[in-house]
């Protein structure tokens, strides 16, 4: 057997890897230039979040310190640069507490905001859908748009939840320790805490995939693909949030961006996020695949024209 031969049965063998026909699906459907595009709209959409938010439920927010300080390291977490704590952020923290109530000029404001965030989601189901080969749904606009801001207000809800858990989830482990008279500060008692916090990142930021993946997108997916793949981008979020700040630290390091570093990092962050959840779902497309489930549907014309002649009577 020939040095060519080998070369060519090992790239043969390497091609048919999974991780390689996710990535080819992934480059084929242009997912590179599709996560662009959707990371340069999720600026414009988290800032509209954020001022909505604030703005209908500062109060709230504001109120418990303790979940104000659980929203905010969320924040910052899931988005790093994008709260100013002290060291560099595009929003300042005094700004989130100066948001008053809505006026009449915010509120004309807040819907051309509201609808840059909706146009988010119709990219991001429009991408999805690209990448598994499916057409754009046939569904009336205006329908579209009600479950955009449905699934929106649902998003920042379970935002909220998250960090209404972090909450009482350190209050429940903090009465725990002093039942049994640990000190919450200790070494055991830090790492428990960091590990139920991961824990449960993980659990939300797999079931907002696997929501964003089957209702905004509104793929037919069988359970067992949806959990992996979302997993798969779980994971993959979850590491991006704890390299968050060098990523963006080595992406705007460039001293002909000092003026806006800070913009540039924020691209590159949500660039990044997009990526992942563009690739997880070319996973879930080529799992569908391997199971046989077609990712391109048959035209009408196409599945007439498959079916069986049925044979004449008499024949």
């Amino acid at each position: 057997m020939g040095l060519v031969q080998r070369v060519g049965e090992l790239v043969a063998r390497i091609m048919k890897l999974k991780p390689v026909r996710v990535f080819t699906n992934y480059g084929e459907q242009r997912g590179a230039i599709l996560a662009a595009g959707l990371s340069y709209q999720a600026m414009f959409a988290v800032f509209a979040a954020i001022w909505v938010a604030f703005s209908v439920a500062g109060f709230i927010i504001t109120s418990s310190p303790e979940l104000y300080a659980s929203l905010l390291s969320v924040l910052t977490t899931s988005v790093p640069g994008l709260i100013d704590t002290g060291d560099g952020g595009a929003i300042k923290e005094s700004t989130l507490l100066d948001t008053g109530a809505l006026t009449w000029g915010g509120a004309i404001a807040l819907v051309g905001l509201v609808w840059t965030a909706l146009g988010w989601l119709a990219s991001g189901r429009d991408a999805v859908r690209t990448i598994f080969r499916l057409p754009n749904p046939v569904t009336n606009f205006f329908f579209l748009k009600a479950k955009d801001l449905v699934t929106a207000i649902a998003f920042s809800v379970v935002l909220l939840v998250s960090a209404a858990l972090s909450v009482l989830s350190t209050a429940a482990l903090d009465f725990v320790f002093s039942r049994f008279g640990v000190d919450s500060a200790s070494v055991l008692p830090t790492v428990i805490a960091r590990v139920i916090g991961l824990a449960l990142v993980l659990v939300i930021d797999t079931a907002t995939l696997a929501a964003f993946f089957r209702v905004v997108s509104a793929v037919k997916i069988p359970l067992r693909e949806l959990i992996v793949g979302a997993l798969i981008g779980g994971i993959a979020l979850g590491a991006l949030k704890a390299l968050g700040s060098i990523l963006i630290g080595n992406g705007s390091s460039n001293p002909l961006f000092a003026g806006f570093a800070v913009i540039i990092g924020l691209l590159i962050w949500f660039n990044f996020v997009c990526q992942v959840i563009l690739i997880s779902a070319s996973w879930i497309a080529v799992s569908r695949s391997d199971r046989g489930i077609p990712l391109s549907p048959r035209r009408p014309h196409e599945m007439r024209h498959s079916r069986p002649k049925r044979k004449r009577q008499g024949a």
